[in-house]
């Protein structure tokens, strides 16, 4: 079985995996802080820099394995399905319009696969569980949050490439302003950066999700408040979402998993509280058990997947 690359694209680093079949053979990490890059350069200065060290990274993979044929991406934006192109990111101000797939497939001179983090991240859950025949939704709480869906079997983008980009469902009119160009989106409230947020105005003191969860875990209050809010707002969020997809079984993934204790108990409530009451009881939530490895292998499985497709 030929060797396949996924690639999981973060705020501040990306990872490369080689893959046979599921299992991982190898992962290399490099700092890679897009999100910084974006915000500090133009918008082609920036994507100038984002090619040169994602096609530095592959590269230096290729090198140890040259055999491989197929690569697939997880990009934290808006992708579009027919094109390949990232519509937009809004964690990643500046890059509308973007072939991330066919400039960085000139570079590399192999064909690249592009699809949304989330949906990667979806695939790569569906495939370790086994293929269950209802289907998956995955919720990525990292430095945004985003959504994946499959369904029958397959990945579902939508349309325009934006199907399941729950991150930005408004939960609180008028609230926050976001990336993407609205206000109150959930994905401000409860991601690793909401949670950041909140926590500054309730205590004044700007930290990182992780040290609040590590003052949470000692008592601290007003961390404890900033997690427990992230929870009620991701399970209004996820109530809706359940309404119209109706899948049992959700992951919920990401760097933030480390701090699903801090949160399990207020979601449960506000969970159980706004399902319809036919779901109550129905519905699967677990946090990921994969190592955090999901968003590489879906992107590799996706790149056969859309190669096996093709042809």
């Amino acid at each position: 079985m030929a060797n396949v690359i996924g690639i999981d694209v973060g705020g501040t680093n990306l990872r490369v995996g080689v893959f046979e079949g599921h299992q991982l053979i190898q992962e290399t990490r490099f700092q890679a802080d897009f999100s910084h890059i974006c915000h500090t350069h133009s918008p082609s200065q920036a994507w100038e820099k984002i090619i040169s060290i994602t096609s530095t990274g592959i590269r230096n993979v290729l090198v140890q394995f040259p055999d491989v044929q197929h690569i697939g991406m997880g990009f934290p934006g808006f992708i579009d399905p027919n094109t390949q192109t990232v519509a937009q990111s809004p964690n990643f101000p500046g890059l509308d319009h973007v072939n991330l797939a066919q400039d960085l497939g000139e570079v590399l001179q192999k064909k690249v696969i592009v699809e949304n983090d989330a949906l990667a991240a979806a695939y790569g859950e569906y495939c370790l569980a086994g293929k269950p025949d209802t289907g998956l939704i995955y919720i990525g709480l990292g430095t945004g949050l985003g959504g994946g869906l499959i369904h029958a079997g397959r990945p579902f983008a939508g349309q325009h490439g934006v199907a399941m980009e729950v991150g930005h469902i408004i939960v609180e009119p008028n609230g926050r302003p976001c990336g993407c160009g609205n206000n109150g989106c959930v994905e401000q409230y409860a991601s690793a950066s909401g949670v950041a947020t909140s926590y500054h105005t309730l205590s004044g003191q700007r930290l990182s999700a992780y040290e609040i969860a590590q003052r949470a875990d000692d008592g601290d209050a007003l961390a404890l408040e900033a997690y427990r809010q992230a929870a009620i707002y991701l399970a209004q969020m996820l109530a809706t979402v359940v309404k119209v997809v109706d899948v049992p079984n959700i992951v919920v993934g990401g760097g933030m998993c480390h701090a699903w204790h801090l949160m399990k108990t207020a979601f449960d409530i506000q969970l159980e509280t706004d399902l319809i009451p036919v779901l109550r009881g129905k519905l699967s939530v677990t946090p990921s058990h994969t190592h955090d490895i999901a968003g590489m292998l879906g992107a590799a499985q996706l790149a056969l997947l859309h190669n096996t497709h093709l042809s």
